[in-house]
């Protein structure tokens, strides 16, 4: 990393810009190519917060998984800047935000543009389990847009490969999305946990706030393992019966993502 005396910092063949976010190791910076002008993002790591060896593996699983993942509907990485201090990884630009400020901003999500946003999510946790990754961290936050309102899969800090057959035992990501069989600390099956946290996603682009909340950390767990909510009246019965169908607390009778594709409410729009 160079300062120059203007001011300006530069990594490589790009001119850092303002913060995008912060991460537990670092900063998210927009990065501008010196002879391209296009932009990037730039996930700054600090390495002397890197410590602990689970806090290593993180990193390296996070980075092992970027480097592997080519999806139109995955945040790609171009390249890895290493210096002294820190750990560049220069990735895709999402200029347009997060799904959850997306939600924010219009009250809730129209539900031909929700169904068309699923679909893209659900294209992308496809691709990655076929990989042999689950995301565990699915929100939201978590998904980007592009210039055209198109998804973007972004942060793999919390997720895991794992082989076909094989379950997966540590309970992470944010707990108001976690699936029933997560929060209950049993062993669970990667891609039906991911579906789970689709069906949080779609019920908050619908209507507009989360099916499970509560500030107590073991009330909100009661509602999820209970599947304890309610649905709006203004959200369409085809819409309210895929929400039932993903949110099922039996991760071997929920709806899988063949399913959800053959649904009527996700056929609405043209795949």
């Amino acid at each position: 990393m160079i300062v120059d005396p203007d001011g300006t910092t530069t990594v490589g063949s790009y001119k850092l810009g303002r913060d995008l976010g912060k991460g537990t190791f670092g900063k998210v910076r927009v990065g501008t190519h010196l002879l391209t002008d296009e932009k990037v993002a730039v996930k700054i790591l600090e390495k002397d917060k890197i410590v602990d060896s689970s806090d290593v593996d993180r990193v390296c699983r996070e980075i092992n998984i970027l480097k592997i993942i080519r999806h139109p509907v995955v945040v790609q990485l171009y390249e890895i800047i290493e210096s002294e201090k820190e750990l560049f990884l220069i990735m895709e630009y999402a200029r347009g935000g997060e799904l959850f400020e997306y939600i924010v901003s219009h009250k809730r999500v129209r539900e031909k543009e929700a169904a068309r946003f699923l679909h893209q999510i659900i294209s992308g946790i496809e691709y990655l389990h076929k990989l042999g990754i689950c995301h565990r961290d699915l929100k939201p936050e978590n998904l980007l847009m592009d210039d055209y309102n198109n998804i973007k899969i972004v942060d793999f800090g919390l997720s895991n490969t794992y082989k076909p057959g094989e379950t997966l035992k540590t309970a992470c990501g944010s707990p108001c999305y976690a699936a029933p069989e997560m929060v209950a600390g049993k062993k669970y099956d990667g891609l039906p946990a991911d579906i789970w946290s689709c069906g949080v996603i779609l019920y908050a682009m619908c209507c507009g706030y989360l099916p499970f909340e509560d500030p107590k950390t073991n009330l909100l767990y009661k509602k999820i393992l209970n599947a304890d909510y309610t649905i709006p009246d203004f959200v369409s019965a085809d819409c309210r019966d895929l929400i039932k169908k993903i949110l099922n607390t039996d991760p071997t009778q929920r709806y899988t993502l063949a399913d959800i594709r053959a649904h009527p409410w996700l056929k609405q729009i043209k795949q």
